[in-house]
């Protein structure tokens, strides 16, 4: 006879002695799980025209990007050394509200150290960032602990392994901001994660635990979860480069939903058919920096390095999917 197996309570439903997470029922959300048909278990078949079923920021919303748009990130001279290692060698970089800039450029080249320190993941050892003209670091001085946690409200991350909790539903883990950092009222907390799930395309998987989830829905879950405090700007770190190709066209239908909408990104990433189709502006590094930067026809396709040319070289000498007049949303170069 198997050994009983222990029933997994859902967070959101136990009593607990700080009563951060003691939602008493989940009986509302199973109402509106059983009203909702929208989901992305496979990726719509209209190419890249096709659009993600619910996903509406709505009232968040922003302005889609326009060249005059204010500048809400700004860095100057970035420098990040890990010992005698210079990671990061004078990146300067400014972002505008709604724009989209895909960082793309060999794996070890800086990228996600750049991203890291733009939300003081990694701490910056010289240079100036500013987000909304606020000074984040300055000269290898950074914010303080509190004053961290209200930047990565505003600038929220989306990571390579997703970094859900294995042991939450999906509807836990987006609520947890929400209840721990925003202090929403419980149902308020429900009712904002459950619409969260259902713009990405997952609401019947708000009750699921990540270990019966795909990739895919597992970085979708994520996505959400960025969104929850309502950020003005997303950091996605290759948000695709664990996932299957069909896993990898859900996530990038989302985020390229949101860029859409104006939801302001920036995304390292190797897929030259998102940097192409749904960016304003490609960054090409190399070796900790800049060494290309502009639109993504001028970047990929007539680079003015000799570094970017050998890196975007066979994509173009083999006419990408998208060159030859087909979708190329997927195609990896590495």
């Amino acid at each position: 006879m198997k050994p009983h197996k222990k029933h997994h309570e859902p967070l959101l439903q136990q009593q607990q002695s700080n009563s951060e997470l003691s939602i008493q029922s989940m009986h509302p959300l199973k109402h509106f799980i059983g009203n909702s048909d929208r989901n992305l278990s496979k990726p719509n078949s209209g190419g890249h025209n096709s659009t993600v079923p619910g996903l509406n920021l709505r009232n968040d919303s922003p302005e889609p990007f326009n060249p005059t748009n204010p500048t809400i990130i700004r860095v100057n001279g970035l420098i990040k050394c890990f010992g005698l290692n210079r990671v990061l060698d004078g990146i300067d970089m400014e972002v505008g509200r709604g724009e989209v800039v895909s960082l793309m450029g060999q794996s070890g080249g800086g990228k996600t150290t750049l991203l890291r320190c733009i939300n003081l993941l990694e701490e910056p050892s010289e240079g100036v960032i500013e987000v909304e003209g606020e000074i984040v670091s300055s000269g290898g001085t950074s914010l303080k602990r509190k004053s961290r946690v209200a930047l990565r409200q505003k600038v929220g991350m989306v990571f390579q392994n997703f970094n859900i909790f294995q042991h939450l539903t999906a509807v836990e883990n987006v609520a947890l901001p929400l209840l721990r950092v925003a202090n929403l009222d419980q149902s308020e907390a429900l009712r904002r994660s459950f619409e969260l799930l259902d713009m990405v395309g997952l609401a019947q998987k708000a009750l699921s635990m990540p270990p019966t989830l795909s990739g895919g829905q597992c970085q979708r879950v994520a996505i959400a979860r960025a969104l929850a405090l309502r950020p003005i700007a997303l950091l996605f770190d290759e948000p695709t480069s664990a996932l299957d190709p069909e896993s990898s066209q859900e996530v990038l239908n989302v985020m390229r939903e949101l860029s859409r909408q104006g939801m302001t990104m920036i995304v390292s990433t190797h897929e030259v058919g998102f940097a192409l189709e749904a960016s304003d502006r490609v960054i090409f590094m190399d070796r900790g920096k800049i060494l290309d930067s502009g639109s993504p026809d001028e970047v990929i396709r007539c680079p003015r390095t000799q570094r970017a040319k050998e890196f975007f070289g066979g994509y173009v000498r083999h006419g990408g999917p998208d060159l030859a007049g087909g979708s190329s949303f997927g195609t990896d170069v590495r």
